[in-house]
């Protein structure tokens, strides 16, 4: 007599592994909150999420932290999303703090997302916020746990991290604190897009090949866009295009590509050497350690 045997594959196993972390979540915490922009990481979070509870609504909103600066594709994607899933959507706009005084504009509103992203935290109470990061996207997000645990402050300190052995997390925060938490965090790039690929998941446009005006600037190829346009000495020319990660547009990049579906991604991105933060993120080239420093004060 013989057993039979059923093994997940690579993407199951990922996929089981969110679940669970979700699910732990929703059954250890009050108010959670899932980080949702339009961008692929959390359209795949927030795909996995109504997976993890279906057919049970979806038992904690999203929230878009708003810079103002965003590309008109992304945020009609946004909106699109929230409404065909009937997820409750809150926003919290950068411009309402530079309105306020609490941060001074900037040509570049990425930094400015702390400030906003600690604000929504606090006014409705956050105790637990879902984002989309990955391990292999920078080094100092390679450091961070799947819950991530964060001060009254909203700070990070990568020295004092508590343990995951045999994914058993850790939620236990005072008043004031919260944790982040990262379902995930053992994706790739890759994993996205095999996902993407295999489940049908509906992306923004830009993530694919397109006609667009662009200039280069640092060794990064930029669109020309209504918060973002050429200096002195930089030509603008037309390109084929598309977007490895999107967000603030005054610092995401582009690459010239002819991926224009998602099979042709997959097979892009299995061939590429560097993260799409690395070749598309301004913002992440302020300094050897620009990403942990803005971690370190509240940032995603």
């Amino acid at each position: 007599m013989t057993t039979g045997s059923y093994q997940l594959s690579h993407l199951h196993t990922l996929e089981a592994e969110s679940a669970h972390v979700f699910r732990e979540v929703a059954a250890t915490f009050e108010r959670p909150v899932l980080l949702f922009s339009g961008g692929k990481d959390s359209v795949v979070m927030l795909h996995l999420a109504l997976r993890a509870f279906w057919p049970a609504p979806l038992p904690f909103p999203v929230l878009h932290v708003d810079t103002g600066h965003n590309f008109p594709e992304v945020l009609d994607f946004r909106d699109r999303a929230v409404a065909r899933h009937g997820v409750r959507l809150e926003i919290a706009a950068v411009q309402d703090d530079i309105d306020a005084g609490r941060v001074a504009d900037e040509p570049s509103r990425n930094r400015l997302q702390t400030t906003t992203l600690l604000r929504a935290i606090t006014e409705h109470g956050f105790d637990a916020v879902f984002g989309g990061a990955r391990r292999d996207e920078e080094k100092a997000r390679a450091k961070e746990r799947v819950f991530s645990f964060r001060d009254e402050f909203g700070q990070w300190d990568p020295r004092n991290q508590r343990p995951e052995l045999w994914q058993l997390y850790n939620g236990r925060h005072r008043r004031g604190e919260h944790i982040r938490v990262f379902p995930l965090s053992n994706w790739t790039e890759l994993d996205i897009w095999q996902f993407v690929l295999d489940e049908e998941v509906e992306l923004p446009s830009l993530y694919y090949a397109h006609r667009r005006q662009v200039f280069q600037r640092d060794g990064m190829v930029l669109a020309v866009n209504p918060y973002l346009a050429p200096g002195f000495g930089e030509q603008p020319y037309d390109a084929t295009v598309r977007f490895r990660t999107i967000g603030d547009a005054t610092c995401t990049g582009c690459v010239e590509s002819a991926a224009a579906t998602p099979e042709d991604v997959v097979a892009e991105v299995a061939a590429s050497r560097i993260t799409e933060r690395g070749a598309t993120r301004a913002d992440d080239r302020i300094s050897e350690a620009g990403m942990e420093d803005r971690k370190r004060e509240g940032y995603f």
